[in-house]
């Protein structure tokens, strides 16, 4: 015969081995799941690792910097622009970073019947010969082919006080008279108002090299006779409205 002592004792032993399962229980499933926790952290973790070996980063290169400008990534992907960036030196390519674009200046090259190429070679070889500080953004050839020299997002050695607040434009020419060649200038216009368009300038934000620094006759054409260069103005706002 079982007494009520030995009914509470069974009792109370079947409650204390239900709360231990149920203890047991919880203490699994909270294993599990930091387990699942962890597995998607590592599996995060891992798939930026991957991004990241895509994406080489050198905080000491300068032309890291570049890609976040959204408007040379543009310059990078256009088949008209060759990009033949200089080497980061301290005579013609410091990798300082241009803050703002209120301008774009253009120049004659002063070499004549010399390529955009040789010009583009001179200014990389400033790094060596140290004889000046010289650089441009961009030289556009005698047959309108146009390189880049400088990203946009950095200074270019060109526009004298100007140039921290400009891109420059060099362009080569066949004489001593400074005028384009037809392949030149359209190449001129074209690339001004492709840049005034993705700053919000318009043709009265072009300026010659003459009117940033007087004592200079840059471009020598243009200087010679403002008839021409105001044509020339109304032909880049011709493309800018086009665009």
């Amino acid at each position: 015969m079982i007494n009520n002592e030995d009914n509470f004792n069974r009792y109370n032993n079947e409650q204390k081995s239900k709360v231990a399962v149920t203890k047991f229980q919880r203490y699994v499933i909270a294993f599990l799941f930091v387990g699942v926790l962890i597995i998607i952290f590592a599996f995060i973790m891992e798939a930026a690792r991957r991004d990241n070996e895509d994406i080489p980063v050198s905080v000491n290169d300068p032309s890291q910097s570049m890609s976040e400008s959204a408007i040379q990534r543009e310059l990078d992907e256009l088949a008209w622009v060759e990009q033949m960036l200089l080497p980061v030196n301290y005579f013609s390519r410091r990798g300082t970073t241009l803050e703002q674009v209120n301008a774009i200046v253009i120049h004659n090259i002063g070499n004549p019947n010399t390529t955009a190429l040789q010009n583009r070679n001179y200014f990389a070889n400033l790094e060596h010969t140290e004889e000046r500080f010289a650089s441009s953004n961009f030289i556009i050839c005698l047959d309108g082919t146009i390189i880049q020299c400088v990203p946009v997002d950095e200074v270019a050695f060109a526009s004298n006080q100007r140039n921290d607040d400009t891109l420059s434009i060099e362009v080569c020419h066949p004489d001593d008279t400074g005028r384009f060649t037809d392949e030149s200038y359209a190449a001129v216009i074209r690339l001004t108002a492709w840049l005034c368009v993705r700053y919000g300038l318009t043709a009265g934000d072009v300026i010659r090299h003459h009117d940033a620094h007087p004592s200079t006759d840059c471009p020598r054409y243009f200087v010679l006779n403002p008839d021409a260069w105001e044509r020339f103005k109304r032909d880049v706002q011709t493309e800018i409205n086009n665009s």
